[in-house]
């Protein structure tokens, strides 16, 4: 289905804003700690929303495919991006990076949903290269490929494979209650991390605003909304929005932390755009047909069910 206004809208401002906030956050508290702290405010301010308003929590074997989404698009996603951050990566780059979103998710539902990459996926996927190799170069070429690099790569590749994992496994899943499972399961590894990583705390009161700005804009609104257009619209066209969040993320870091992109990252901007733009729907299904909400083809009979009025 098209994507609604009510759903592109937030998820381009909010994600947009949430990468400058973590940078602001994690210049004030150690990245465990920061993620730690998101986690549980979020899950724990999600939780009593659904239960407030008698959402429909996960039944049977949803439980285990609501904790992977979790786990790959929380505390992958921004446990890595994080930790990039931490060791130097601007936030308008690193969302830059998971801009490429809607590339690598061509990429895997051609592997589990049984699409096939069109030209243009294959155009967009060789554009993202582009785009991250001109924004990245002048960092390698000081730097080399170092951790910072890989880490905000691996976060890409968590916020992908999530999306995919669920428009394949939980098509009807009610994103509250999903949402402040995933944030909660995701608390537990960054905790342990925390366990062993010194807060370095810097001030106190920066460090709590930057928080609760994230926690309920990012973490508690802007995942909500994510997932319910991924319910809705499906993984592939929500992902077209990542054209629009680095630039965002761009404006609100230039107010945020008077940070100006460097004109390799601007251009990469610009390349990354048109790579999600030409990329992002470039699949189309190798079944010949419509999928049942498990993924699998649909047979003739089925078809027609699903075709007919309801009640015919």
């Amino acid at each position: 289905m098209r994507l609604r206004a009510h759903h592109a809208i937030p998820i381009t401002l909010l994600y947009g804003l949430g990468y400058p906030l973590g940078a602001l956050a994690l210049g004030e508290l150690a990245a465990p700690w920061v993620l730690t702290i998101r986690f549980v405010a979020a899950a724990a301010l999600l939780a009593l929303v659904a239960v407030l308003t008698g959402r429909r929590w996960p039944r049977g074997r949803q439980w285990g495919h609501v904790i992977v989404v979790g786990i790959l698009t929380q505390a992958v996603q921004f446990g890595f991006a994080y930790e990039g951050m931490r060791l130097g990566v601007a936030p308008t780059l690193t969302a830059l990076v998971i801009a490429m979103n809607p590339v690598v998710t061509t990429v895997l539902a051609g592997l589990w949903l049984g699409e096939r990459p069109t030209r243009r996926g294959i155009a967009g996927l060789v554009l993202g290269l582009v785009a991250i190799g001109v924004a990245f170069a002048g960092r390698v070429s000081a730097d080399g490929i170092d951790a910072a690099v890989l880490f905000t790569l691996l976060a890409l590749l968590g916020m992908s494979a999530g999306g995919v994992y669920q428009q394949r496994f939980l098509p009807t899943i009610d994103p509250l209650p999903a949402s402040a499972v995933g944030q909660f399961v995701s608390a537990i590894p960054m905790a342990i991390w925390a366990a062993l990583t010194p807060p370095s705390l810097g001030d106190p009161g920066r460090a709590a605003a930057s928080m609760a700005a994230m926690v309920i804009l990012s973490a508690a609104v802007g995942t909500t909304v994510y997932m319910a257009a991924v319910r809705r619209s499906g993984a592939a066209r929500v992902s077209l929005l990542f054209a629009v969040i680095p630039s965002v993320a761009a404006l609100f870091g230039w107010i945020l932390l008077a940070q100006l992109p460097s004109p390799g990252v601007l251009a990469g901007l610009v390349i990354g755009a048109i790579a999600c733009i030409v990329g992002g729907s470039g699949t189309h299904s190798s079944s010949g047909g419509p999928s049942s909400p498990s993924g699998e083809p649909l047979r003739n009979r089925d078809r027609v069910r699903q075709l007919s009025p309801k009640g015919g």
